[in-house]
């Protein structure tokens, strides 16, 4: 059952005079449960791919449906009940001057309606404590600390276990190890793949790893100008080797 579904996406922008395309006439469709990742060079569609889906860039032509609805025509706010996206900066994800467990209890309440209601911080902390833990890397310890106060590999792992809180029906993994050193991003790259894995979310990284896109999900889908120039199912991406997808941007 497809989860996401873009049919002829085409994103448009005006450039002086002239129309630049962003997308040209890209279909997808990802089932449910599939983690699929994306590579491509600089430029070639990548972001603009995610910004079409999240509804932050207007798309100039087709469909995109999630969960059988269509999101053309709604607002990225509206999409955001359903979409979960963690972005290459950690900070973007969190809130600095709130405590790591003020944002875990935040995130706990997304989608939902807010109230004038008891936080319920206190009767919450045993188990923001154990969703904490998973990270393995101290964030359990710091529940009463300012986010600001965090390392980037602890503010990133708080921002996954915040997009994935409330179980997303499409996880956007927009270069999320980006910005962190070689052993903290395979840190989060495994804490990624277990929260993917345990939970079936329907996800697409991007990343520009191609050992990370080799080693992690389902799936492997290559951009370029625009289009999606190959698609590899789990059988074809485990029979390829580092050098079969180098070929792509030689």
């Amino acid at each position: 059952m497809a989860e996401l579904t873009l049919t002829n996406v085409t994103v448009n922008i005006p450039v002086g005079t002239e129309v630049k395309t962003l997308l040209q006439d890209v279909n997808l469709t990802v089932a449910k449960g599939e983690f699929v990742t994306v590579l491509g060079n600089n430029g070639a569609g990548k972001s603009t791919l995610f910004n079409a889906i999240t509804g932050d860039m207007p798309v100039s032509g087709g469909t995109i449906t999630l969960a059988d609805q269509t999101l053309n025509g709604k607002r990225p706010e509206q999409r955001a009940r359903h979409i979960a996206r963690v972005f290459q900066d950690p900070k973007m994800g969190t809130a600095p001057r709130m405590t790591v467990a003020e944002n875990l209890l935040l995130a706990s309440h997304r989608g939902q309606r807010l109230t004038l209601r008891s936080r319920g911080m206190t009767a919450s902390k045993a188990a923001l404590k154990t969703l904490a833990a998973k990270t393995g890397n101290g964030l359990a310890d710091a529940l009463d600390k300012p986010t600001e106060q965090l390392s980037g590999g602890q503010r990133q792992a708080l921002s996954l276990l915040m997009a994935t809180m409330r179980k997303p029906d499409l996880l956007l993994l927009d270069e999320h190890t980006a910005a962190l050193d070689p052993h903290t991003s395979q840190a989060i790259m495994q804490l990624t793949n277990e929260i993917v894995s345990d939970q079936q979310l329907t996800c697409l990284m991007i990343t520009h790893q191609v050992e990370d896109a080799l080693r992690y999900g389902n799936r492997l889908i290559v951009l370029d100008a625009g289009k999606i120039v190959a698609d590899f199912d789990q059988a074809k991406k485990a029979a390829m080797s580092r050098d079969d997808v180098l070929a792509f941007f030689s």
